[in-house]
């Protein structure tokens, strides 16, 4: 599996994302459909940027009783997307539910992976609110296990943990991590960050890039900068 570069296209419109899609002229780039993208247009967004040629990993991270999920799942096969994911909190029988519903008759399914714990929470939070005492890099690992027993193709995670996770699910077992910034670039919000080319090294297998992309003066060299420095 080669690697690639995920543009989140966090926009609220269907107006506002292909105005960005159509400054990629010689380039149809893997993009990430998110909660308020999907929730403002709904499946026609996916249909008609899936009919533009893009590759599409779409970001709504299911989590109920394993059979609404597979029945959801089911419904999002027939987008033909390339990537989805769920919370691999809602446990291993969820997620062999979802892998259920997302094969399609003939055999073939987009790729299934899990959230393990969202950035937002750390060790503090996790024990205060979730009352969940043990360390949060073993959580993670946990339900990066998890996830693999259930027949998932890998996780989203940090790329500080990407590494952690080959390690422990095997050099096959995807990782897509967001919180990638350029060197020369600000942070914005995320507490930690690599950049493209520490990405690859430590091992990211797809790399989820937003604001450095699309909020760029020029996000097509930009977003060809981000592929220079991850995948070549």
């Amino acid at each position: 599996m080669g690697r690639d570069v995920i543009i989140a296209c966090d926009f609220a419109s269907a107006e506002q994302v292909f105005a960005f899609l159509d400054k990629f002229t010689d380039v149809k780039p893997y993009v990430k459909i998110g909660m308020e993208l999907y929730y403002a247009e709904g499946p026609a967004i996916v249909r008609e940027i899936k009919a533009r040629g893009h590759k599409i990993f779409l970001d709504l991270k299911l989590h109920d009783i394993p059979n609404t999920v597979k029945k959801s799942m089911a419904v999002l096969s027939r987008l033909d997307v390339d990537m989805c994911n769920l919370h691999a909190a809602g446990t291993c029988r969820m997620m062999e539910a979802a892998i259920e519903g997302l094969t399609r008759p003939d055999g073939t399914r987009p790729l299934l992976i899990a959230v393990t714990q969202l950035t937002s929470t750390d060790q503090e939070t996790m024990e205060n609110d979730l009352l969940i005492k043990e360390n949060i890099a073993e959580v993670v690992m946990h339900y990066a296990a998890n996830a693999k027993k259930s027949g998932l193709d890998g996780v989203v995670c940090s790329p500080l943990e990407a590494e952690a996770v080959h390690n422990r699910c095997g050099k096959d077992f995807v990782t897509v991590t967001p919180g990638v910034r350029f060197a020369d670039g600000d942070i914005g919000d995320q507490k930690r960050v690599m950049t493209p080319a520490e990405a690859k090294k430590i091992g990211s297998d797809y790399i989820v890039v937003g604001r450095p992309i699309t909020a760029a003066e020029d996000p097509v060299a930009a977003y060809k900068r981000c592929v220079s420095e991850f995948c070549d």
